[in-house]
């Protein structure tokens, strides 16, 4: 048997006899030391019926409390775990858009802010920054002839990596998507994909 700095070692064949031990279920990862990398993607077709203004939110639909958040499900290795954004994509069918776009991020669903489309955005509202991520603003648009897309990576503008702790009992992200800068030719019922890339804890 040796001793160093205070843990006892077990040497093989040391005639020392510990019994059997258990390990209780968890969600603690045993060996990993870097991130796990996982990609979570959300479409939504965008109700998009009329021009949008620049500070919109962009949603499925622009009916009165009938919006719903980009939901990052499973964002999180469980429920209360760590991650960091590394990498953010937004794609756009719609050929030809140019706009700069921010999403807002939450560890709770909102039960303030605005979710329908083409209304005019409120978050994060004050009464909810403790369940607030963070936001990660996008390139803008652009394309050469097919969908309208942006990236934000740690390379570019777009507050990324972004550190985020999911809460006690979810392992989701919630957004809102807003526009900074007016749009035009905008087709309705268009789909937008956001994916969201994580180094997950």
């Amino acid at each position: 048997m040796e001793i160093e700095k205070g843990t006892v070692v077990l040497g093989a064949n040391n005639g020392v006899d510990i019994g059997d031990v258990g390990l209780q279920a968890g969600s603690n990862r045993i060996g990993t030391v870097s991130g796990v990398q996982k990609t979570v993607s959300v479409t939504k077709a965008l109700d998009a019926t009329t021009d949008y203004t620049a500070e919109d939110v962009l949603s499925e639909d622009e009916a009165a409390g009938s919006g719903t958040h980009w939901t990052f499900s499973a964002i999180a290795r469980a429920n209360a775990a760590a991650g960091y954004i590394t990498k953010a994509h937004v794609i756009w069918e719609t050929t030809a858009l140019t706009p700069r776009l921010t999403l807002y991020l939450f560890d709770t669903a909102s039960t303030g802010c605005e979710l329908d489309d083409n209304a005019a955005n409120t978050s994060p509202l004050y009464g909810e920054i403790a369940t607030y991520v963070g936001s990660i603003d996008f390139p803008a648009l652009s394309d050469v002839g097919g969908v309208s897309e942006a990236v934000a990576t740690p390379s570019t503008t777009g507050n990324l990596p972004l550190a985020f702790k999911c809460a006690a009992a979810a392992d989701d992200l919630f957004g809102v998507m807003v526009t900074r800068d007016a749009i035009t030719g905008e087709a309705a019922g268009s789909s937008m994909v956001c994916r969201l890339t994580t180094d997950q804890y």
